[in-house]
């Protein structure tokens, strides 16, 4: 019994971060703080967002359950953050499904390690029934949150509703476990950046959310690759469960 709840444990536990994985966190990190500074605006909300978010990206490059955990705390700041910009449509999306389906991935991954103990997740292969039920559900997730932001009026319309689809998508990837998540939050990134550029021009105190989904796209390409390798170091284990 002890034994069985030492593995557990190890399933939270931090990954081993190799120069690359640090190199890459604290200079996201630090990009983030220097962009507020050279800004000259400050806002909490807006910075803690962008750190917990940077930082939760790294641990799900390395199939981390942590990087779940820190998508909820994510969901929860940049939904504030939205909010105040009347961006109705991101605040429904983080807070009605982002948050909701990272606690549902969460669940997914510790179900799943790669090998029993590991902190790791056991990358899985996306199969033809997987695409046909996750792009049904993306079409009807896009028309049910799309009405919600046309009757609220959303700001930028269009490009809100684009972003619930590709967040959809990515967020029912990473339940998935499939390498793909990363290229879905990436093709996300570049709708976002558009969105708080549009924002920004409004109030200057966003600009750092520019900044900030500009280092998101690095993480998301970085954690594609990583899990690439990941599967392909995986599949070199035929005893792994």
């Amino acid at each position: 019994m002890i034994h069985c709840n030492m593995k557990s444990t190890k399933r939270t536990s931090l990954p081993e971060f190799n120069k690359t994985d640090k190199f890459i966190w604290f200079g996201s990190l630090l990009f983030i703080a220097l962009s507020f500074i050279l800004c000259g605006e400050f806002n909490v909300a807006v910075l803690c967002a962008c750190l917990v978010g940077s930082t939760a990206l790294i641990f799900i490059a390395k199939g981390n359950l942590i990087g779940q955990l820190l998508t909820v705390l994510f969901s929860v700041l940049y939904g504030f953050v939205s909010l105040k910009c009347r961006y109705y449509g991101e605040m429904i999306t983080y807070l009605g499904m982002t948050a909701p389906m990272a606690l549902a991935a969460a669940v997914s991954w510790y179900r799943n390690p790669f090998d029993d103990g590991k902190s790791e997740v056991k990358v899985r292969p996306l199969k033809k029934s997987d695409l046909v039920i996750l792009s049904a559900c993306a079409v009807l997730a896009t028309a049910v949150f799309g009405t919600l932001l046309a009757y609220f009026n959303t700001p930028n319309l269009v490009l809100s509703t684009i972003s619930v689809t590709t967040s959809f998508l990515a967020v029912g990837l990473t339940f998935l476990r499939s390498s793909y998540y990363a290229a879905a939050y990436a093709a996300n990134d570049v709708i976002l950046i558009a969105l708080w550029v549009l924002a920004t021009i409004g109030d200057r105190s966003f600009l750092p959310m520019i900044g900030c989904f500009a280092i998101f796209l690095v993480n998301d390409i970085y954690g594609f690759l990583s899990w690439r390798e990941m599967k392909k170091r995986q599949s070199n284990v035929p005893d792994a469960k």
